[in-house]
């Protein structure tokens, strides 16, 4: 398990990291969403031991990340900006992560590398984008780590190959309870994988939660109201975070049960109502709406 408690992260007076807690539990697949700049590679960098907190901890197993070895084999980072030495083969990545890895495993490795038609002796710097990107997630998946870090990883990967790669974490968390971090600006990518998610915000983690829960207690309410009174009873009775309407039709986003919301909405008797089920992306924005950073005020 990953334990982050309390810890913050500035570069000369910009705070990346602002007093951010959050608990990631083995064997699930979390995704880090934020909006830009809200500090999610600063976070991932600390994460993996690269970047030090100046306040706060990072336990990975109950011990701590930074400067410690032992603790950093349990932890492969994918950056989103990749290094890849100037003329070296795949096969050569594999000499490297070796020293680095004791339980890297060569035979899954020539495996994977042959399924996903990378060629083991090309030089990298000839890859694509997303051929490198390929190579990355094999090489994290065969290191033998524990934890798997990686920043906007579904970038630059054709859909194919981004269906395969979940489908290879997938695999790897029944065998062996791989546990994948996944930072990305494009939460549809995550709604299908990821169990758990953190929303991440001006460097603070607004919630962590699991999708299904958040999915259960936030709700879009479409309704015809023809009348100012209905309007102000739905916000006097219900949860609102947002309403926005065309003409007579409104959509209203409401927190809590839906049985409830339901059940209310029965006893208004609208000329029509249905309610249905947020997407990750409806829920980022609406909750980074409560927050201030208001998607409406930065277009019009």
């Amino acid at each position: 398990m990953i334990e982050v408690t309390k810890i913050s992260k500035s570069f000369d007076d910009i705070k990346a990291i602002d007093n951010v807690n959050a608990r990631i539990e083995e064997g699930h697949v979390f995704g880090l969403v934020g909006t830009n700049g809200a500090g999610k590679s600063t976070f991932m960098r600390m994460l993996s031991g690269v970047l030090k907190p100046e306040a706060g901890e990072i336990l990975i197993d109950g011990e701590p990340v930074y400067d410690n070895p032992a603790s950093k084999e349990k932890i492969f980072y994918i950056s989103d900006d990749q290094f890849f030495f100037k003329s070296g083969t795949p096969e050569d990545m594999v000499r490297l992560y070796r020293t680095c890895y004791p339980a890297f495993d060569r035979e899954k490795w020539k495996d994977l590398t042959g399924k996903f038609g990378l060629d083991k002796s090309r030089k990298v710097n000839t890859f694509s984008k997303g051929m490198k990107k390929q190579l990355s997630v094999i090489c994290g998946v065969c290191s033998g780590a524990k934890y798997l870090l990686c920043d906007e990883t579904f970038d630059g990967l054709d859909p194919v190959m981004r269906q395969a790669v979940k489908a290879l974490f997938i695999r790897e968390i029944d065998e062996r309870g791989l546990t994948p971090v996944i930072a990305s600006h494009n939460l549809r990518e995550l709604e299908d994988i990821c169990e758990y998610v953190g929303l991440l915000h001006r460097g603070g983690i607004l919630l962590e939660k699991d999708i299904d829960d958040m999915k259960l207690n936030i709700h879009k309410l479409q309704c015809v109201i023809r009348e100012e009174e209905m309007l102000q009873k739905i916000r006097r009775s219900l949860d609102v975070v947002s309403v926005d309407n065309r003409g007579s039709l409104y959509t209203v986003t409401v927190r809590g049960e839906k049985e409830g919301i339901i059940e209310f909405m029965e006893l208004l008797n609208p000329v029509f109502y249905e309610l249905l089920p947020l997407s990750l992306e409806e829920i980022f924005i609406s909750e980074t709406e409560v927050k201030g950073y208001d998607v409406k005020a930065l277009l019009f």
